[in-house]
Formats: C-alpha cells, sequence, structure tokens
C-alpha cells in the first residue's frame, strides 16, 4: 500500500501520531537495554525525518533531542558527585568527602566513584532521555489543532489549555531561530550569553502580541459559551467522570501489582466505561460544531497499532526475558542486543511506510522564479541601456526636445 499526498483529507488523524509515539515511550519505560534504548530513538528519529513537515511545531524535535542529552548529562552529574546506591567494586576516583549530620543518612557528597554507578546511572538517565525524544517525535508529527477538533466536547476547555501549551515551545523556538538568522545576517554573534539575553526581550514581544491575538481570536468565535442543562444531568455527569477515573486508577494500580490481576482488568473496564459516558454526558454543554471531522481511517490504525504492538511485545519480552531487557550493572557486562525484541521495536517504522507523505515545499520553486524575474529585470533593463545608447543623442539618456514657439 503506496503512501499518498498528504492533503486536507488524506492527512493522518493526530491521535494516532501520539497513540504510536506513547507506544514507544512505553516500550523505552520497561527496558534499561542501551542498545535497544537507542533502537527506539532511532526508529523514531528516522520517523520523524520521514513524515514531517515544514509547520513551526514540527521543528520542536531536535529541541527535545537537546533537552533528553541534557537530562542524560544531569543524571550522570549527580551520581558522580552524590553517589549511586549501586555498589562496585571497580573504583574510577575518590572525591574528597563532605561530611554530613546524622539525619542525613543515607546521602553522601563525594566519596569513591565507581564504574558500576556510572553504569547504572548511564542506564537509568538514557531510558528518561528517551521517553522525552518519543514524546517531542509525537510533538513534531501531530497538528495541534487537529488533535483539538478530536476531543469530546466535554474536554473542550481543558484541551484547549493544553494545545496552547504544546504550542508555545515550538513557536519560542521558531522565534528564536529567526531572531539568530536575523542577527547573523547583520554580522552580530548569535550565540553566547549576550546574544541570548539581546534576543530574549523580542522573543518574549513576540510571545506576548500572540497571547493577545489569540485571546481576541478566541473571544471573537464565542469561547466560552456553554448551554443550560439540568442540574441532574450535571451531578449525574460528576459523578461518572470522577467515579470513572477513580476506577481507572484503581484497575491500572491492580494490573500492575502482584496481586491485584484478579479486579484489575474488571475494575479498569468498568472505570473506562463510566469515563466515556460521563464524557458524553458533559458533552450536551458545549456548543461547539465541527467542520470538516477528523477521520480516522485504515492509516491511523496501522500508525496507532504499530506502536500499541510495539509496546505490547516489549512488555511480553520484560516478562519473560528481564534479563535481557535489564543487563546488570553489577557485575559489569556488555549489553547484549536481544533479537526478537529488536524485531518488535521495528514495527514502529510502520508509519514511515503507510502515513501521508508531506507535500514539498515549494522554496526551492520561489527562488527560481524569483532569480528568474531577476534575470528578466535586468535583462530588460540592459536592454533599454543598450536601445538608449543608440538614440540621436549618443549617451544613455534622450536628447532633450524643447518645443518650438508657435508662430
Amino acid at each position: 500500500m503506496s503512501a499518498p499526498q498528504a492533503t486536507r483529507t488524506t492527512a493522518l488523524h493526530a491521535g494516532a501520531w501520539w497513540l504510536w509515539a506513547l507506544g514507544l515511550a512505553t516500550a523505552a519505560s520497561r527496558t534499561t537495554n542501551p542498545l535497544l534504548l537507542g533502537l527506539l530513538v532511532g526508529v523514531a528519529g528516522y520517523v520523524v525525518a520521514a513524515r514531517r513537515t515544514d509547520a513551526p511545531w514540527a521543528r520542536s524535535y531536535g529541541a527535545f533531542v537537546k533537552v533528553g542529552l541534557v537530562v542524560l548529562a544531569i543524571r550522570l552529574v549527580f551520581a558522580f558527585f552524590l553517589g549511586s546506591p549501586v555498589p562496585g567494586t571497580h573504583t574510577l576516583v575518590t572525591l574528597p568527602e563532605v561530611p554530613l549530620p546524622d539525619w542525613a543518612q543515607g546521602v553522601r557528597i563525594g566519596g569513591r566513584v565507581t564504574a558500576e554507578g556510572m553504569v547504572f546511572a548511564l542506564y537509568d538517565g538514557l531510558k528518561l532521555a528517551t521517553l522525552l525524544i518519543c514524546v517531542g517525535a509525537a510533538n513534531a508529527l501531530a497538528n495541534p489543532s487537529r488533535l483539538l477538533k478530536s476531543l469530546p466536547g466535554a474536554l473542550y476547555e481543558a484541551g484547549v489549555a493544553v494545545v496552547v501549551a504544546m504550542t508555545f515551545a515550538p513557536n519560542l523556538i521558531a522565534d528564536v531561530q529567526r531572531l539568530r538568522a536575523a542577527r547573523r545576517l547583520r554580522g552580530r554573534r548569535d550565540r553566547g550569553v549576550t546574544a541570548l539575553l539581546q534576543v530574549g526581550l523580542p522573543v518574549l514581544e513576540g510571545a506576548l502580541e500572540r497571547s493577545v491575538a489569540l485571546a481576541a481570536a478566541m473571544d471573537a468565535r464565542g469561547y466560552g459559551r456553554s448551554a443550560q442543562v439540568p442540574r441532574a444531568v450535571r451531578h449525574t455527569t460528576s459523578v461518572l467522570t470522577l467515579g470513572g477515573l477513580l476506577g481507572i486508577c484503581a484497575g491500572t494500580y491492580g494490573l500492575l501489582g502482584d496481586t491485584g490481576a484478579g479486579y484489575g482488568l474488571p475494575l479498569l473496564l468498568a472505570g473506562l466505561v463510566a469515563a466515556l459516558a460521563g464524557l458524553r454526558l458533559g458533552g450536551r454543554r458545549s456548543l461547539r460544531t465541527r467542520y470538516r471531522p477528523e477521520r480516522w481511517g485504515v492509516r491511523a490504525w496501522l500508525v496507532s497499532g504499530s506502536g500499541v504492538a510495539v509496546a505490547a511485545l516489549m512488555i511480553w519480552a520484560n516478562a519473560c526475558a528481564p534479563a535481557a531487557l535489564h543487563p546488570p550493572a553489577v557485575p559489569l557486562t556488555t549489553p547484549v542486543l536481544p533479537l526478537w525484541p529488536a524485531a518488535s521495536v521495528l514495527l514502529g517504522l510502520v508509519p514511515a511506510l503507510v502515513a501521508p507523505v508531506p507535500r514539498a515545499p515549494d522554496r526551492p520553486q520561489r527562488a527560481e522564479r524569483a532569480a528568474s524575474g531577476t534575470r528578466a529585470v535586468r535583462n530588460g533593463r540592459d536592454d533599454g541601456v543598450r536601445g538608449a545608447r543608440d538614440l540621436p543623442g549618443g549617451g544613455p539618456h534622450p536628447p532633450q526636445h524643447t518645443k518650438e514657439p508657435t508662430p
């Protein structure tokens, strides 16, 4: 099945991208094997590179990668200076230890730094960085405004707040890149603390202008209006929604626990049904209508299903072969790439094959048209100058003719 060109009607549902990314993030949370985590990062990066558009939010993937690297570095620094709970025998360096009072037992600053503790911190930080990168992939691929259209009416106000918060970071990154490019064109430095401080004020001004424009647009569209519903319906909606969410939390805890598997699944299903019923009733308060509702087609099922399959297979592998997914730090061993968990991670590449292909940017065409127009203007100007030189005046300007007096 060849992927079509992305248009208004064939664009993939934004929820499918989030389900795919959350599936990869769930798989990352089930392992500390650096090879599997690196494979998950590679899968997410390849799909983003293949299906990313030129929208402002699509440029935020690099920022999430940098944040993940910063988190990994902070985790290693903490393990180096504050120690690690993992005992080790391979001492790398011995730092001066700061004496602490009795109430701070279990905490130390300095002391012996072991290779086992640093390896354990590396595995832990790499898992957290992979989670951030997977979330960044969803933020770069899913259109926030189209995701907002798919929310139930009861969650519309909360969804607007979430979408505005999610689009703040990509727009901020786009503003910083634009201002840094403008500084480079003016021959000024775009790196360093001084340049960052000089860029900060225009970025803040742009964010405030967007906030005012967004507030005016929301007010013009009648945001915040709600229909009048009976009090009994409102109370029933609150009871079903809160009870359903509590049931989902309790059922999830039962499934994750060792002794609650018997009641966990029924309680989770009951809570899910109650929460959906509460959202259905709560949607009566919303006066919002949908123009061109988002379609959940076959490709959306394939994309979301690939992420769910990666998560399910990784959970199964964690139960069947936990040693392969969690290489020990004590004793130090070389991580081994398990074959069938790695093959299950490769299922995450399905969106790169079935998702609609984004339209190629027309910047080269515009540049070519601008260059051809410039050449045409230059040629026309040269022809005009050449023709002016052939006039009787002998120069680029024709001779001035004076009007003869009338007898």
